[in-house]
């Protein structure tokens, strides 16, 4: 049987055990992309010049806390990078803060407060905002957050960028994120919720 390939953006110190049920199977291959070379991803790029990708050469993309970290106007260069390096049949999972349920927490004054705990320690709702905190002053200033989104932003972005079919999901407390499955072409409602099943925590 041929490998299903997916290409985990931004992985970090990550691999294909922390992307998603649907992915961490031998029927996927990893390939891993980061804009930082200490790494060691497969390909070295940032994710509005993604040209080290050939065009409709992945079956999937998994992206984790990534899209916050271009500024707003390049976030339509980025998904369109993402659409052009997925096959047509292909799919892109992204996942990233949540500023709607965040914002509830700054809204009662917590802004400094611990909203969970991480493995690099405590976040708080200025880290998640705005990027955390600690690893930009190690100098790490790409962890830096210049844009945000809420769930029918990040939808509106994906179906702008040329994904015709959504699907999505807000967790809150303690997890604050948004999880978002994007299609290049359409399928039956019921093949997106499976898909998402799939792929959704």
């Amino acid at each position: 049987m041929q490998l299903k390939q997916f290409l985990h953006v931004g992985c970090g110190s990550k691999y294909k055990d922390k992307t998603t049920r649907g992915l961490n199977s031998e029927a996927w291959r990893e390939v891993r992309f980061d804009i930082d070379t200490a790494a060691k991803p497969d390909i070295i790029g940032s994710m509005t010049d993604m040209s080290a990708v050939k065009s409709e050469s992945m079956d999937a993309i998994f992206s984790s806390h990534n899209i916050e970290h271009v500024f707003a106007h390049e976030v339509p260069i980025a998904l369109s990078e993402f659409r052009r390096v997925l096959k047509p049949e292909g799919f892109a999972i992204l996942t990233c803060p949540d500023l709607q349920s965040v914002s509830e927490l700054v809204a009662r004054d917590k802004l400094t407060d611990s909203a969970y705990m991480s493995p690099a320690g405590p976040i708080t709702p200025l880290d998640i905002i705005y990027g955390h905190r600690d690893s930009i002053a190690r100098g790490q200033h790409y962890m830096a957050h210049k844009c945000g989104f809420t769930a029918s932003v990040l939808v509106a972005s994906l179906k702008t960028a040329g994904f015709p079919i959504t699907a999505s999901k807000r967790r809150g407390p303690p997890f604050f994120d948004l999880w978002a499955v994007a299609l290049k072409k359409p399928v039956p409602r019921s093949e997106l919720k499976k898909l998402a099943s799939h792929h959704f925590p």
